[in-house]
């Protein structure tokens, strides 16, 4: 036997409340009950948090064989389909985990950073110079053309288009806190009922409206490609298209269609906002700034510009938690919760644990270089852990380094008000409130340094990875 974890005892409508601002509330929650506590959302499974990487790690031992992480997500994700690596489960979720691992890891991807480069340098001379702009909009901007080129493979301008807006269309639509925080119950009524569908003020609707307007779009691209022959794949369509499982079997059109959409909700607004936050913390530490700017005008290795990354990813997390349906009870920090209960990593909480990270809310990438950086990179969790640690991760860091690299060997940033920008939740993400507003300087170009580098591991840094 064993007891529950201690937790708030608010109604479950004004815990729900209180995610207007979850990174306050969760630390709230922590500060009175200590590592382990519980909470309750309208219309969600009991929740159980934790709050350091020791304790994420029990949760991530029943990966595979005790929790469902697809079964949870799939109720609020659900345009991603059956078969996304988000919403499945079991021998499904494996079979395209070592699908699309190849696409996205190592050799793959050594190619990509010299075009990232040309897509950032092209919209970067399009900013205004001199005049407050969202940095996050532009992040934006340049991660999506990312995805539509070396994800989607697109080369045709007007399906370009049509695609672009389609997948900024659903972007938006999907990413509303709305959408995110609507009961599982109703959420499946909204999705499925005649009436619903008529009602176009509800999230499900416009998110299900957009989502079957870039289904045109996506089924007619592969189709295109699936007519192609003899062509030697470089973007991740083309090698979703030739990979065969174990058995010899190809992926289904709404297979790649769902694994499309997948690295859409997983790539765009994630890498957007992790790119922003890094801005956001820099313009707020001139020296860290200054000492980034020169060692990328001396054209001097990456090792100083991987940690601003992953400080910033530290400091400021993208995803705030990644949940686990539990299928059986998980005996955690000296309490037992319940089979049906969801077991959470909470990043938000884990990345600023002070037995860690000392002085947690200063900006500081001096804690991934030298000695510090062992006990910091065992808890730097801000791609999850386990068995579902985020299959882009390697190519989302790659995209962070070069796209920064980028901005700051063509502009000078500094902040439009010296005050630091909250954290606002966006569907599972937490974006900077006023979209890192920053004023760009014209910044004298010098010859560009080399960006075509092997891709390395974000977690284990020291070897690359070839497969999932």
């Amino acid at each position: 036997m064993g007891s529950l974890p201690p937790g708030s005892r608010q109604p479950a409508f004004l815990q729900t409340l209180q995610m207007r601002d979850p990174v306050r509330y969760f630390e709230t929650l922590r500060r009175r009950h200590g590592p382990v506590f519980r909470m309750k959302l309208l219309g969600f499974p009991p929740q159980v948090v934790v709050a350091n990487a020791e304790l994420a790690a029990e949760i991530y031992r029943t990966d595979g064989d005790g929790n469902r992480a697809g079964a949870l997500r799939a109720g609020y994700v659900s345009w991603l389909g059956e078969h996304s690596l988000l919403t499945n489960d079991g021998e499904g979720w494996w079979r395209h985990r070592k699908l699309l691992s190849p696409a996205l890891h190592g050799r793959s991807i050594a190619s990509y950073p010299e075009l990232i480069a040309e897509i950032a340098a092209e919209d970067i001379r399009k900013w205004p110079i001199g005049k407050p702009f969202a940095l996050r909009g532009r992040m934006q901007t340049i991660t999506l053309e990312i995805i539509l080129r070396l994800v989607f493979g697109v080369r045709d301008t007007e399906q370009g288009a049509r695609l672009r807006a389609g997948l900024m269309a659903l972007s938006k639509a999907s990413g509303s806190p709305a959408l995110f925080l609507t009961p599982a119950r109703v959420r499946a009524w909204a999705e499925t009922s005649p009436l619903a569908a008529r009602l176009p003020f509800l999230p499900t609707t416009r998110a299900n409206r957009v989502a079957k307007a870039v289904d045109a779009v996506l089924f007619a691209e592969i189709a295109r490609r699936r007519a192609e022959e003899g062509e030697d794949a470089t973007d991740v369509l083309g090698r979703l298209l030739e990979a065969r499982d174990d058995e010899g079997r190809p992926l289904s059109d709404h297979e790649i269609r769902d694994e499309l959409l997948t690295l859409l909700e997983a790539g765009l607004e994630t890498t957007a906002t992790g790119l922003s936050w890094t801005f956001e913390r820099l313009m707020r530490s001139p020296e860290v700034l200054a000492r980034l700017q020169e060692e990328i005008e001396r054209g001097e290795d990456d090792t100083y510009l991987d940690a601003v990354v992953k400080e910033a990813l530290r400091s400021r997390p993208v995803i705030f938690g990644m949940g686990r349906l539990l299928d059986r009870p998980l005996r955690i920090g000296g309490y037992l919760v319940p089979a049906g209960w969801v077991a959470i990593p909470m990043f938000s909480l884990i990345l600023h644990d002070s037995a860690v990270y000392p002085d947690p809310g200063e900006f500081r990438p001096e804690r991934f270089l030298g000695d510090d950086a062992k006990p910091a990179q065992k808890s730097f969790l801000p791609f999850g852990g386990g068995r579902r640690y985020c299959v882009g991760a390697q190519l989302a860091t790659m995209e962070m380094k070069v796209i920064t690299r980028e901005v700051l060997r063509h502009v000078r940033l500094t902040p439009a008000d010296p005050a630091p920008e909250a954290q606002r939740m966006w569907h599972a993400t937490l974006v900077p409130g006023k979209h890192a507003v920053a004023v760009a300087h014209r910044q004298p170009l010098r010859e560009r340094p080399p960006v075509v580098q092997e891709p390395k591991c974000p977690v284990h840094p020291d070897r690359s990875h070839d497969g999932g």
